[in-house]
Order: C-alpha cells, then structure tokens, then sequence
C-alpha cells in the first residue's frame, strides 16, 4: 500500500514545484527510487492534464557507463538527452542512490570527460525547464543522518513537505536585503572572507525547483573575493568524500585548497578548468528543519544556521560571468554547535551563530 505521504508529495511536485499545465510535457527521471513514486508522479501528471515521459536508471549501472566513458561514445549520448530535454517543459528527478560513493571508482579522466560532453544537456534543464530534483530516502541516508531508517523517512516527509508558503515571506525579506547590499563579510573559526555582490539579482528557493527547499542564493561578484574560508561541513563530490576543506582566496580565485588528507583529489578538481577554482554561487541555507549535515547536498545545503560558497559554474539567474563545467555546493555551518560565526552585510551584522537577528526573518532560523 502506497504511502499516503508519498502521494501528496508527488501532487506537490506536479502542482507547486512545476505547476505543469495541460499539455505539457515533464520528463521523470527515477534512479534507485521505488516505483510507487514513479507510478504518482506520472497518475499526478495525467492528473494535471500534462504529457509524463520516464528515464529508469540506477546508479551501479552508471558508474559502469562511466568507468569506461570514450568522447565517440558520450557525444552521442549527450545528443539524445539534449534532445529529449529539449522536448521538456519540465523535468523532476528523484535520486535514491544507497550508496554516495559509487563513482569513487571511476578515473578522474572518465568522469570529467563524460561531464563534458553532459553539461549542455544540464545546462537545458536548469536554464529552459521548470526543473525540481530531490532525493527518496533509503537506509543509507538514514544512516548518513545518524537515525534509524523508520525516524528518517519521518524527518525526511517533514522537511519535503513543509510549509514553503509561510518561508517564502521571510525569504523574500532576506532577498530584498541582499538585493540592497554591496560587500559581505564573513567570519568565523579559520573564516575571514570579503567580497561584492552589488548588482546580482538574490533569488529565493521555495520549494520549486529542490526538494527539500529552503535557501536565498546569489554570486558574488566574480573577481572580488579575498580572504579564508574553512567549510564546517563534510561533502562528497564525484563520489569522492572530503572533510575539513579550506580555501584562502587573492581577487577571486582559489590560490590554495587544502582537506583532511586528500588535497590532490580536492586540486584536481579544482583543476577541471578556468572557472572551477572561481565561485558561481553564495547562499544562505534556512529550512528550519534540516540541522545536521549528511554528505547529502540536496539536505545540507539547506542546513538552517548556514551558508554555501560554491566553486565553479554560476546560475543564469544570478550571473557572475562564471563558467566551469562543475558546480560544487560547499556548506559552512555557523551555529555554536559547529563553532558560530557572523555575516555582515555592508557593515551591519545580520545573523550570528546561525541566528538571524531581524525578528521579520525569525521564520528562517532553526527549529530548535
């Protein structure tokens, strides 16, 4: 019996998130999920008088294609997925992976070429469809959030369905302010950063195009970050894990990168090309619900009490100019728990410790 939770989900994602209209045509991208979200999604769709199109595919599977990726090969796949997407008014991907590091084993090589060729089929998407991707939780992500599997899928329908609206008039207040400010300071344990982000529009995400929701992202202005950044956060990129990552920063670029022993990995990245060791996105995460990190970006850049700093390609809703063909959201937590912090903007202190100190923005601080 399908859980009635998960049919109200799927309802919100074709009604609220895409809000699809007669008609169109919304392409379900399903890896590792079971089919009872897949057989909502597409009743929801119809439901919506839209046209439903479906991609099955698991992660295992992927990394084989991966591993032994040619350029004959994915410039062949590129053009038929960019075709699909071409097709799409809307996209909706629910990812279940039960293992976060199945690419770990895939060259470098392998995986930057297959990014290559694939960037313009993600690049359609984010920029030519109304576009939502989340998660389905399983007992790896229950163990990554250090609960057991029943309590998780709990936690897990309690953010995802939470109540976007009543965030949104908050959100939209914190976007005003940032949409009026020129510099940032940042600081915190190992944490001195300064940068510009006058003139880059601040858009607020509620619910639409992440679930779960709950960020108001921009970028900063591309040359002019100076200082240190020490990420609280664990992460996992290209199937890789990383922990402890700092950066120091001279006009905008990534001069040195360090982590808890794998800084040639964590080089190499940043090596992909030009634009990867210069930030396409600054953000702060404030869904009251999602306290503690899970190596899950779709969670943790959404941690209440902190912001993400992300190297490489930026959105063309908050363009800096930036272009890379990676995009790696890396998330530093500034509650006491995780050793505080301060944002300014233009000289004014606006939260501390994870706490915005505006009582119009209270709706954005952590449900404690």
């Amino acid at each position: 019996m399908t859980d009635p939770r998960t049919t109200i989900l799927a309802r919100n994602l074709i009604n609220h998130s895409c809000a699809l209209q007669p008609g169109e045509h919304v392409l379900f991208e399903v890896i590792d999920a079971p089919d009872e979200i897949a057989i909502e999604l597409i009743r929801a769709a119809r439901a919506a008088g839209a046209c439903p199109h479906i991609n099955l595919r698991h992660t295992a599977v992927t990394r084989e294609m991966f591993a032994g990726a040619t350029d004959e090969q994915y410039d062949a796949i590129a053009a038929v997925e960019l075709a699909e997407m071409q097709k799409m008014d809307a996209y909706i991907a629910i990812r279940g992976a039960a293992n976060s590091f199945e690419n770990s084993s895939v060259p470098a090589d392998r995986m930057k070429l297959a990014q290559k060729y694939l960037r313009p089929v993600h690049n359609e998407r984010v920029n030519n469809t109304r576009w939502c991707v989340l998660r389905w939780p399983n007992p790896a992500m229950a163990q990554g959030a250090g609960m057991s599997t029943e309590a998780f899928e709990d936690f897990y329908f309690r953010c995802c369905l939470a109540d976007y609206d009543k965030l949104r008039a908050a959100m939209e207040k914190l976007a005003a302010m940032m949409m009026k400010t020129d510099r940032v300071h940042i600081v915190g344990p190992g944490t001195d950063l300064t940068f510009s982000i006058k003139g880059i529009p601040a858009i607020l995400c509620d619910g639409k195009l992440n679930i779960p929701d709950g960020e108001v992202f921009t970028a900063p202005v591309r040359d002019s970050i100076n200082g240190t950044l020490a990420y609280t956060a664990p992460s996992v990129f290209q199937g890789i894990p990383f922990d402890g990552i700092k950066f120091r920063f001279e006009n905008g670029k990534i001069v040195e990168a360090h982590c808890n022993g794998n800084d040639d990995a964590l080089n190499k990245i940043l090596d992909t090309d030009d634009g990867a060791r210069y930030i396409g996105e600054f953000s702060f995460g404030v869904n009251p619900f999602i306290l503690q990190p899970m190596r899950d970006i779709l969670f943790d850049e959404k941690i209440a009490g902190s912001f993400h700093f992300t190297p490489g390609q930026c959105y063309d809703v908050a363009p800096n100019g930036n272009k890379s063909q990676i995009h790696w959201d890396l998330v530093c937590i500034q509650r006491k728990d995780y050793g505080g912090g301060e944002i300014y903007l233009d000289d004014k202190l606006v939260r501390k410790d994870g706490i915005f100190l505006d009582p119009a923005l209270s709706d954005l601080n952590p449900a404690m």
